[in-house]
């Protein structure tokens, strides 16, 4: 069973529009033309590495679980400094009411 076929021109005009826009489902939407094909296009033309084309969906998901674990060891670490800085604090906290009791003239002050 063979597909149809498109002019020489429509798939030069549609691959130099996705190497503008970077994005192949926008340019098949607008075209009504199917991603495969779009693909198979870029595949088989002579400039294919001139064509950059955003990563697809599965890409970003891949990217999203390496921004979330990125963001729970950074959620991690705020944590346990401001553990660091609360117990500082109580130290700072203990010292100054000893410095009081031994110092009864700075409680004047």
């Amino acid at each position: 069973m063979k597909g149809k076929s498109y002019a020489k021109e429509l798939k030069e005009e549609i691959l130099r529009e996705v190497k503008e826009v970077g994005n192949v489902s926008l340019v098949s939407r607008r075209h009504g033309i199917s991603k495969s094909t779009i693909f198979t296009w870029i595949k088989n033309s002579n400039n294919r590495d001139e064509i950059k084309v955003k990563p697809g969906r599965k890409a970003l998901v891949e990217g999203e679980k390496e921004l979330e674990n990125e963001v729970a060891e950074v959620t991690k670490e705020n944590d346990h400094l401001k553990k660091l800085l609360g117990e500082k604090d109580l130290e700072i906290a203990i010292l100054r009411d000893l410095i009081k009791k031994s110092n009864p003239q700075l409680k004047k002050k």
